[in-house]
């Protein structure tokens, strides 16, 4: 039943869409669906951290300019962020992903026993490691900012966002809109920019936990396309088990790096929007953004150029059983 063009207000956009069909529509509400996803983080968290035991003392060895520092802290629990702090608040701050023992390891993930750490910057000279981490925590923050962009009446799931391609021009996610007339204006994909802003000054952690998948079922049973996933992604994981991120209220499923915080990233843009039409799901949106670390200037000119490649559609395509490959890849890329 139509009930010609209404407004829907969230976060600034204004939408004239027709009510929604009931395709792929949840029980809950996004904002429900959201909180019950945080409660059982927290709780598998709490879990996880009572199945510890004894707490046992490990030793960090981290090497500042000539000197080596070595920190005694709690296997499993302590991690590099921690780490960054003992040092000073701006070494937590800027640090954007660690490696432990020569691995790639994300800021807010636990040691497992004794080690040597470094802390890499988005300055660092490791750049490719860095990137692929940055690009995917943008694609991150974008699927954030594409599920609290809409009210509630619009039925909406985010659906995947494919490995890092730094070649590609834009980062991306793809997410299910029932919005069939739907085309994106200007206004509403700078509305979309501001929140994407909005996220990133508040400098949010990015948590990292593993979970079995049946907890992985369960926080994400409202969303059809993720619960087709997690089967497969657990079937190609080491461990058989799904790796989640956290960063505020919103929890997304990736294998990650991810950067330490929202805040590394400065200049953004979310540049386009596509409705892909390649007859596989009808309603699937691309959205698209560019954006460059904190502290990386660059004149109007030429991020206009950037901007204006990443509004052609990234034809990259999300490959579930690749996972695996790219973990082996950036880590060759750090040796």
């Amino acid at each position: 039943m139509l009930h010609g063009c209404k407004k829907f207000y969230a976060g600034g956009l204004k939408l004239p869409v027709q009510i929604m069909s009931s395709r792929y529509a949840g029980t809950l509400s996004k904002a429900e669906a959201r909180k019950r996803r945080n409660q059982l983080f927290d709780e598998e968290k709490r879990r996880q951290r009572s199945e510890l035991g004894r707490i046992e003392k490990i030793e960090v060895k981290y090497k500042l300019a000539e000197e080596e520092i070595i920190m005694a802290m709690n296997r499993n629990i302590s991690t590099p962020y921690d780490c960054a702090r003992h040092i000073s608040e701006s070494v937590a701050k800027m640090s954007a992903i660690a490696l432990v023992d020569n691995q790639v390891w994300d800021m807010h993930r636990p040691f497992t026993g004794d080690c040597e750490l470094q802390l890499t910057t988005m300055q660092s000279p490791r750049i490719r490691m860095v990137n692929y981490a940055f690009w995917r925590t943008c694609s991150f923050i974008l699927g954030a900012v594409a599920d609290s962009a809409f009210k509630d009446n619009i039925n909406l799931h985010l659906h995947s966002f494919p490995i890092p391609n730094i070649t590609s021009g834009s980062f991306i996610y793809d997410v299910f809109i029932d919005l069939p007339d739907w085309q994106p204006t200007n206004s509403e994909l700078c509305a979309m920019s501001a929140l994407f802003v909005k996220l990133k000054n508040r400098e949010l952690l990015l948590e990292r936990l593993e979970v079995p998948s049946s907890i992985a079922l369960d926080m994400f049973q409202d969303n059809p396309f993720k619960s087709q996933q997690i089967p497969n992604i657990v079937k190609n994981s080491n461990n058989g088990k799904v790796t989640l991120y956290r960063m505020g209220d919103h929890v997304d499923i990736s294998k990650g790096p991810m950067v330490s915080n929202s805040g590394l990233v400065g200049r953004v843009t979310v540049s386009a929007i596509h409705r892909l039409t390649d007859g596989s799901m009808d309603g699937l949106h691309r959205f698209q953004g560019i954006a460059l670390p904190k502290g990386i200037l660059l004149n109007h000119f030429a991020y206009g150029i950037l901007e204006k490649r990443a509004k052609k559609l990234n034809t990259i395509t999300w490959q579930p059983h690749r996972v695996e490959e790219e973990a082996v890849s950036i880590t060759a890329s750090v040796n």
